[in-house]
């Protein structure tokens, strides 16, 4: 049994099939790590990006999806703390595309 009861196997994975993203303003950042938090809850999403980004190389840029609002909310004011930066957020169609960039 996983985390808060659950066993969640894909909660990190290599960037999808193109391995950037383009934002709202335009720029396009090579994704190198996507974080899965479709259905988790507090503090799960939070943990889980701050794992992610321990991890991450200065420069690497992270795709954080989620589907909670409140997590969504709480993730970008983490990254000053984190060593990181808020790139954007983008809405897919049933989840949060939170993209950030460890500096």
């Amino acid at each position: 049994m996983g985390l808060f009861g659950r066993n969640k196997n894909k909660s990190t994975e290599s960037a999808g099939p193109t391995g950037e993203v383009t934002l709202e303003d335009g720029n396009t950042y090579p994704v190198s790590q996507i974080v899965d938090c479709i259905g988790d809850s507090c503090p799960r999403p939070q943990l889980m990006t701050k794992k992610a980004l321990s991890g991450a190389a200065a420069g690497d840029v992270i795709e954080v999806r989620i589907d909670n609002p409140t997590s969504m909310e709480a993730i970008p004011p983490m990254m000053p703390e984190l060593n990181s930066t808020h790139l954007g957020t983008l809405k897919a169609d049933r989840y949060w595309r939170v993209i950030v960039r460890r500096q």
